[in-house]
């Protein structure tokens, strides 16, 4: 059961569920990438074992990697409902901010050009009063905003 599930209001609907972007998982493909690249330069003799060294080494950093971009990914909702925007991160310690709708004032959007190529980004909601942590790498930035800004 997800976190916004047992949060819902009587009432309240979901209008968008958004999530963090594929491109999380850059870093961890292109280590894979390189310790495939190590491991096609390894041959009989002592550079042979280093080399076997560098691709095992970078195969674990990059399954490492790997999982904890999936973790994160599994772990973090980004929503809005009808009344308010809800952002939960985290898997034993837990963070979580909830904003009313009528407490938005901005949504800012910040996309790199490779950002806008794959439709990724930053977002910053700016409330009366507060000002959310930026959320990083968020798919479909745009129509994010657009739903919080619809209301």
């Amino acid at each position: 059961m997800s976190y916004l599930d047992q949060v819902l209001q009587p009432g309240e609907t979901v209008a968008y569920a958004g999530r963090l972007h594929w491109i999380i998982y850059l870093p961890a493909a292109i280590a894979l990438l390189l310790a495939l690249a190590a491991l096609t330069r390894v041959d009989r003799g002592t550079l042979g074992m280093t080399w076997l060294a560098v691709a095992v080494a970078l195969a674990v950093a990059g399954g490492l990697m790997l999982f904890s971009a999936w973790f994160r990914r599994w772990t973090t909702e980004i929503d809005v409902t009808d009344r308010r925007v809800v952002y939960k991160h985290g898997f034993i310690n837990r963070h979580t901010v909830e904003m009313n709708m009528d407490k938005v004032e901005s949504v800012d959007v910040d996309q790199s050009i490779l950002g806008r190529l794959l439709d990724y980004g930053d977002i910053t909601i700016r409330g009366t009063g507060e000002t959310w942590e930026t959320l990083k790498m968020i798919g479909a930035p745009l129509k994010f905003r657009n739903h919080v800004t619809a209301r």
